[in-house]
Parts: C-alpha cells; structure tokens; sequence
C-alpha cells in the first residue's frame, strides 16, 4: 500500500498527520526568552547591580543547609533532576484531604502498614490501582490518598539562632501527632509531591496549587495579596522607609520564600527571615559543605582545588549582598524598629531585606536552570513551508520512528494542548504568548495553536465532561486523586482569597473590584477564550451567556482573537452576572478549578519521578496507563480531553512508544549535572535508624527524635558526574 506523505502506517493504525495537528507541536527550547522583570537589573536604578554575584548568591542559598533549621536546604529536596527521588519517609497522610482518612496513613498496596519511615518498594505503586491498568470496568484492586512526597523538618518552636557557628537553630522541638514511630519523632513530610525546579523559571506561577505568585513582594509568597508585604529602602544617612515591591514575573522568587519558614519544609514556627538573615550574614557561604573548584558559578569563590575538596567560599553572604544588590537596600547602618522580637537585639537593614535578597538571588540562579539540549531540542527540522500543506514538516527529523510514532501519538491524543509550548507547560502563559506573538507558526504553522487557547489570558472557558467551564489556564482537573483529597488550585490564601484568578474573575464580572487581587484578572480577554463565553445570540443558550440574559461587548477588545472574527468577544452584564452568580443551579459562570492543578513540564520526565502532584505513580508506564483508562477519579470538573484513549488500551507498543518520545525531552546535561546542573555537597536526611515499625531516637536536637539516616551527594563541577542519575524506580526497594 502507498501512502500519501501525510499518512503513515503506525502499528497497524493509519494515521494521518493533518488529523493529528491539532495545537502546538512540540517544538525546541533554544533560544526561547525568560519572562522579562522590569527594573531588576536593568533600567536607571536596578535592584541588582551585579547579576553575577546575585547567580552566585542564589546557588549558594539553595544548596546551604544553613538555611534550614535542622539541616534542611532548598537543594535537599531538589537534588536530582531538580526533584526528590528518596524512597524512605516519605509518605504523608494526604493532609490536604477534607476526608478523615487524610489525616490518618493507611495500608501500602504491597500490604506493609506504611506511614511515617517507611521504605517505598515497586509493589506500592501505583497508588490506585486496577485489575487491568488500562481498563476501569476491570475492577479496582486499591486505593490510598496518601502522598509520597519529601521529609523535611522536624520543625519546633523557634527561639534564636547563633552568628557565627552551627547548622541548628534553639527551637523546642517535641515529638509530631501524626509524624512519629512508637514514641519517637520522625521528620515531616510534605503534603504534595514535589516538582522540578528546573525550567520553572517559564512558569507563570509555582506551586502545584500556584500560590507563588506571579508578583514577588519583597516579603512573602502572596504577590499583591500581602498587604503588609514591603521592603525597607534607604532614604538617606538617617532615615529608611518601607516600600511596595511590585516585580512581575517573579513567581520564583515568591516560591522561594516560603519553604524557610515552612514548619513541614525547612524551618522551626516563629522563624522570620530577618531570623535567619541574622544567621547567615557573618558567615561563610556553605560552610560546611565541599564545593568543587569546577564548579561552573562558585568555583572562582571555592577553597578547593584538584584533588582537594574544601568545605565554603573565599567570602561571606554579607559580601555577596553588597556585590549584587542596590546599596539602597542594605546600607543604612543603624538599627532600626524592622520588627524585631521582644527583648532580641534590633535588626540591621540587610536583617530585615533578607527575604527580598533570598529570593530574588534564588530566582536568578533558577533562572539558568534550562534544560534545552534534549534531542527535542537538537534534531534538525525541515523549514515550514506554508505553500506546501504539509504541517509533518514541522517535525524533527533526526529522532527514531519509535520516537516520531510517539510524537504523532502525543499530538492524536491531545497530550499537546495541556504540555504546550518548548517548555512542554501551558503555565508558561507569558513565555508561550511571547513567542507566538513574535513568530505566529513558532509552535507549528496554520494557526495550529489555537485549540490550547495560548495568548496572555490567565483564565479560559473550556469544555469538562460536564460542559463549559471557567478555569484558571494551564490548571487543570485530570481525576488522579479524589477531588476532596486535595482542593488544588480551589484553595484559598492566607487572606481568605480563593487562590484561583477564576474565582476573581466572577467578582470582576460582578463588579466586585475589591475582590480582585491579582493584575492581569481586569484584563483577560473573553474572545481568546477557547470556547465562547457570551455572544451577542439572540437564542438563549443553558451554557454560555446571550442578549436574552444581557451581554455587553467585552471591554478589552475583539482584536486579533483567537477565536475567528471576534466571535464571542462580549461578556454578561454585571446585572447578567449577579443573577447568575446567586443561583446555585448556575451553569453559565461554572468553573472547573477544584482539584485543578498546574500542568507540570515534561521535560527531563524520565527522570522526575514519582509522578503527579501526590507522588502516587512511580514510571511513565504507570502515567501512560492511567491516561489511557481515562483517569481515576470521575467527577464534573474533569477537562473534557481526559478519556479512554482506545489505540494505547489495545496495543502496548503504541505505549511504548508514546514513552519513547517523552525520553527525547531529557537533557544530558541533566542526567550527568554538568553544567549548569552541578551543585555543592549536600548531606540529605533519608528516614532514621530503624523502619516503620521502630525507630532508633537519641538524634542530637531530642533523645525523643529519630536518629537521621543520610544520602551524601557529592559535589560536582561544570563537567559533572561519570554516574548518571537514574529514574526513581530504580531507587526503589525490590
């Protein structure tokens, strides 16, 4: 049988490649910009004066375990691929549950009891499991709503901390309610599984729930939502005043303030980072961890040589301030009322900016953490030519045809409308909206685009299994926990708020601008919504709003929609909207945000695991498998493109081969940490002396604590490691 050039034969399947292009295709993440932040380091009067010496600040924060109060760094959880692979202690109950049963562990499926120092072994995964793993109707065999997911503190209440030596802060620690073996205390363990720092820096928001908002403050992770965020700037010799901070596209420096003062992450309750800025600023930068003198950002500043690896840098974190920041933000010499605690010395202004510098260095040194060497990245691809028809141009031609039998797989099935974009993420709204901006065909030609519905819209209305629905873009309800097992993007802030720019999004077509928090809300266009929200119909529609409940065109445009001609560029009335807000059978403004969670990156997935925001499967075939039985838990926000996926049920090489492209999004450098992957020595708490039926105390912060057991991570410079890092089954027990 000939076949036309847009058809081939897959498996015993013909497929065609002009039925398969429907939204991005993948496409190379050279070259791509990171979103831009105004006034960092650039314009008149810069936050950063020295970028360099801001990178070498932030590496040396993320991988100190000074920053921890108990031998905890960012790094500890982020040491591999930019993720965690330990296997021991890492359960949590599912915290995030509104079902008793998250407050309790339950059994594994391998029939151990599980909880607080277990040891994961490949029998306990998946963590919903069925007869067939392909099929639903084949019967369930198990389920859990625990989370694998990192150890971290053993947390306590903090009371001060030294200057000068010593990894722990004073904090009363006792044992934990649920985090404890017999009578001795375990470190906690966090209640989402934990994501890839790398590439992040595309993210519109972090945080599995995206609570790191887009906006660093200065102070804190919550963006505008904060309203005693601020940082304290010099006015002159005598005076400083605290200011608003406003630095968008600084979702990772909002991510990065948080774990510090997390009593599950890194840090003891009461902690602040004047705190821990008092701690850290007099000493030396990794202190008590090797770095190797290849190191591709802190070897000039490294004590070791060939052959000799040394513990620190040639300075200190207060040197590294003064090289890399504004001087207005940490020259004033007095102290000052910057919220010191009572009966404690008074905090300097460097104290009292610490978070602002914490978080902006981490942000810059994440920032160099892209993975663009893939052979996604690399293979050549012949030039798009619009005259010829073909969109197959557009694909890489160096990978095998296994691989490119996955990519037109990946396509069929939609997998490309939630991982859009070189980033392989849908939250990559600025990043992804930049680029088609700049070249329409960037991600595949013919408007292909426009079924992911990427523009600078941070909110959509798309289709669920039951019907149309507002949701927050680039979140979504895939059913791989119990809705009520964790509330995902339809949580709340610490203010009350709904996390969701969804939920604002209701108060703004209400009229209720007070409860709008977040910028870009008041901007979001209806016509780039990918499906219609409100037309200017004089046919009354159960779904979507009409001239029969009152519409008005949408104040922010109708030009160059993505939806063709305008078509749907009005939005209701605030009257329109009030009615159908009141009525709890509204269908009209539904949203799909509970449970809803940010699409992570594919990139580097192979090494990544385990896998969704509760850690619940530990391969890719697990993923595949699940996806192609169309899920686990059915419910009425679940995205309409989550279903049976009949060729991958039937045929085990179509799913081999779907994994066989996925493993073209891994980076080399990656997996052997050269540069800029490479990183310091770290020591990385691994369960405690015992298992899960006993645990061994005596730890030196409380007899009544587990004694930790460690993993050292070596330190590695520009050239990396002659031992690659391995997917997280293979750390698994047997």
């Amino acid at each position: 049988m000939q076949l036309s050039k847009r058809c081939m034969l897959i498996l015993g399947l013909l497929v065609c490649q002009g039925a398969l292009a429907h939204g991005p295709l993948p496409s190379s993440l050279q070259g791509v910009p990171i979103p831009p932040v105004p006034g960092l380091v650039d314009g008149a009067d810069p936050i950063v004066v020295n970028k360099n010496a801001a990178i070498a600040l932030g590496k040396a924060l993320f991988w100190d375990v000074n920053v921890g109060s108990d031998g905890m760094s960012c790094g500890s959880c982020h040491f591999h691929a930019g993720a965690d692979r330990r296997v021991k202690n890492q359960i949590n109950p599912g915290q995030k549950s509104s079902n008793p049963s998250g407050q309790t562990f339950q059994p594994t499926a391998s029939g151990a009891a599980g909880g607080p120092n277990y040891t994961l072994n490949v029998d306990d995964f998946p963590f919903h499991q069925y007869v067939d793993p392909v099929d639903v109707s084949s019967g369930l065999l198990f389920s859990s709503d625990d989370v694998v997911s990192s150890s971290g503190t053993f947390s306590g209440i903090f009371s001060g901390t030294s200057r000068i030596g010593g990894v722990n802060d004073d904090c009363s620690r006792t044992v934990d309610p649920v985090f404890h073996v017999n009578a001795a205390g375990t470190r906690r363990v966090e209640p989402r599984n934990t994501p890839t720092v790398i590439n992040a820096v595309f993210n519109h928001r972090n945080f599995w729930d995206g609570r790191a908002n887009n906006i660093f403050n200065g102070s804190s992770l919550w963006g505008e939502r904060d309203p005693n965020a601020g940082v304290w700037v010099k006015m002159n010799s005598r005076s400083v005043e605290k200011q608003r901070l406003h630095l968008p596209n600084s979702s990772l420096a909002s991510q990065a303030v948080a774990p510090p003062l997390s009593e599950v992450e890194m840090g003891c309750g009461s902690r602040t980072f004047p705190d821990l800025g008092r701690k850290l600023l007099m000493r030396r930068p990794l202190e008590n961890q090797k770095v190797h003198y290849e190191d591709s950002v802190l070897g000039p500043l490294s004590r070791s040589s060939a052959g000799n690896l040394q513990p620190g840098l040639n300075t200190t974190y207060t040197a590294l301030i003064r090289q890399a920041f504004n001087q207005k933000y940490w020259s004033y010499t007095r102290l000052g009322a910057f919220g010191q605690r009572p009966g404690q010395i008074a905090y300097n202004q460097m104290e009292a900016n610490f978070a602002m510098f914490f978080g902006l260095a981490i942000q810059l040194y994440e920032s160099t953490l892209i993975s663009d060497q893939a052979p996604i990245d690399t293979s050549a691809r012949t030039p798009i030519d619009p005259s010829d028809g073909d969109e197959g141009d557009f694909y890489p031609t160096d990978l095998t045809l296994t691989e490119r039998r996955g990519l037109d797989l990946f396509t069929a099935f939609h997998c490309n409308i939630c991982h859009a974009g070189p980033s392989l993420t849908s939250a990559a709204v600025t990043t992804n909206a930049m680029l088609l901006e700049a070249n329409p065909n960037a991600m595949g030609p013919y408007n292909l685009v426009k079924p992911a519905g990427i523009s600078r819209n941070i909110i959509s209305h798309d289709s669920t299994v039951n019907g149309k629905k507002l949701m927050d873009f680039g979140f979504f309800n895939t059913s791989v926990g119990d809705p009520a097992a964790d509330p995902g993007v339809g949580g709340i802030d610490d203010f009350g708020n709904p996390l969701s720019f969804t939920g604002q999004y209701l108060q703004y077509l209400v009229g209720n601008l007070s409860a709008v928090k977040d910028p870009g809300v008041t901007s979001v266009r209806s016509c780039d919504f990918i499906q219609a929200f409100a037309t200017n119909s004089t046919i009354a529609n159960a779904e979507i709003f009409t001239t029969v409940d009152g519409v008005i065109p949408d104040p922010n445009g109708n030009q160059n929609c993505l939806r063709a001609g305008g078509d749907g560029a009005f939005i209701p009335t605030a009257a329109a909207a009030t009615l159908e807000l009141a009525n709890p059978l509204t269908r009209k403004m539904d949203v799909a945000t509970k449970a809803a969670f940010k699409v992570p990156s594919l990139r580097n997935i192979e090494l990544t695991g385990p896998y969704m925001h509760n850690g619940s499967m530990a391969t890719l075939d697990q993923v595949i498998e699940f996806y192609s039985r169309g899920g686990n838990f059915f419910n009425n926000s679940l995205h309409f493109f989550i279903f049976p996926l009949d060729t991958l049920q039937v045929d085990p090489d179509s799913r081999a081969a779907l994994i066989a492209f996925l493993k073209t999004f891994t980076d080399e450098r990656v997996r052997y940490e050269k540069a800029p992957f490479d990183h310091p020595e770290l020591v990385v708490p691994n369960g405690h002396s015992g298992d899960h039926l006993f645990v061994s105390g005596n730890n030196p912060l409380n007899a009544n604590l587990g004694a930790d057991e460690v993993i050292t991570i070596p330190a590695v410079g520009a050239n990396g490691s002659t031992q690659p890092l391995l997917p997280f089954d293979a750390y698994l027990a047997p």
